[in-house]
């Protein structure tokens, strides 16, 4: 049995469900003061054959899901929690294949929940948080492999013993190839270009709860062998405040190389926090430039108003930031300020002109501390039949 979780993203409003990463405790190893934009040890960009990390908007073979066990995480939410993640499948399933990993026990349940489009595969899970238990895609040598990031709860935070053999199981069924990770990680730590940018915040990684010893140049080094990229951008993070510590893909995220949306609080918001993450993030991104040597344009995403959304309590996340990129489709959550959704859907769409921007409803993921996001994770490759 799981433990009830401290709270997946408790405090996610003063991070990425209010703004931004914050400025305070940095995670840098010895000789770096503040976060920013590293380079390699020797200031010299190496290129090298070897893995490549897609970008989120190349072709997807498969979106995979991962059915929410059990009531000792979500207690009386639990039923309304499927309801969410079925509402999500089904939605991408109109543009992608998707692939919903559910308990044996669990598995028609999911299947009459999801409907005949989507396939639920009977795979021992925990929880819904896809998109850090299955492992990272790359592609090496024209084949793609999945990068098991060692999930372990969040730096062990929670105990998830069936998500964390999700990396083995899920690629053998598949006949995908495996490599283990030097590096505990989690999918939701990473973003990524396409080009061999990635963004990462430190404190989601840099962190004795997942790689204990290890400094932030050593951890950039596997990064860049592990995933093939050729430049990281550190932002600092928050850690010890919400489960993630502060995962990037609520924050900011790549729209096209050069371009980023960055999560933006809302002017009724309290003041915390938020408004120094806020200009460090902005400073870090305004004074950052990509693998390919490119300035980043920064384009505000801003947060709906809390007072007129449908969804509830603290650790709701309501970042439009944590946004879903299909296979000509774009998912965003939609969280009932109409004009705080209209105007997010509309950025979207000028950001991705040739897909389609579906808004879904996930109050009670957003509650749990997550978005459609952090509930899916991308296989690349030649969509499936």
């Amino acid at each position: 049995m799981l433990p009830l979780p401290p709270s997946r993203r408790a405090a996610l409003r003063a991070l990425a469900g209010i703004g931004a990463v914050a400025l305070g405790a940095s995670a840098c190893g010895p000789g770096h003061d503040t976060a920013g934009v590293a380079s390699a040890p020797d200031g010299e960009e190496t290129v090298t054959n070897g893995p490549r990390m897609g970008a989120e908007w190349e072709s997807h073979a498969r979106t995979f899901m991962s059915w929410p066990a059990l009531d000792s995480v979500w207690a009386e939410d639990l039923p309304h929690v499927r309801e969410d993640i079925a509402r999500v499948a089904r939605a991408i399933a109109e543009y992608e294949y998707v692939v919903m990993m559910a308990r044996p026990g669990q598995q028609k349940a999911a299947q009459r929940a999801c409907g005949r489009d989507v396939e639920v595969v009977p795979l021992e899970v925990d929880d819904l948080w896809a998109r850090d238990t299955v492992p990272v895609f790359v592609e090496d040598d024209g084949k793609v492999m999945g990068v098991d990031f060692n999930f372990s709860g969040w730096g062990g935070k929670q105990v998830h013993t069936d998500d964390a053999r999700v990396g083995a199981t899920l690629l053998a069924k598949y006949g995908i190839p495996r490599r283990t990770a030097p590096l505990v990680a989690e999918g939701g730590s990473f973003e990524t270009d396409g080009e061999g940018t990635l963004l990462v915040t430190e404190s989601s990684i840099v962190n004795a709860n997942r790689n204990p010893g290890k400094s932030r140049d050593q951890i950039e080094a596997e990064l860049k062998r592990t995933l093939g990229v050729k430049k990281v951008i550190w932002l600092a993070g928050v850690r010890g405040q919400d489960i993630t510590d502060a995962h990037v893909d609520s924050l900011v995220r790549f729209t096209a190389p050069g371009v980023v949306l960055l999560d933006t609080a809302h002017p009724d918001t309290p003041p915390d926090s938020w408004s120094r993450s806020s200009d460090q993030a902005r400073a870090v991104l305004g004074s950052a430039t990509d693998a390919k040597g490119r300035p980043l344009e920064i384009i505000d995403l801003p947060q709906p108003d809390l007072y007129k959304i449908t969804g509830e309590g603290d650790d709701f996340v309501s970042t439009y930031a944590n946004f879903y990129v299909a296979n000509d489709s774009v998912f965003m959550p939609q969280f009932g300020d109409r004009k705080a959704d209209r105007r997010a859907r509309s950025i979207l769409r000028e950001h991705f002109p040739k897909r389609d921007v579906v808004p879904v409803r996930i109050d009670t993921i957003a509650s749990g501390g997550g978005g459609i996001h952090c509930s899916t994770h991308d296989e690349p490759g030649k969509p499936v039949d």
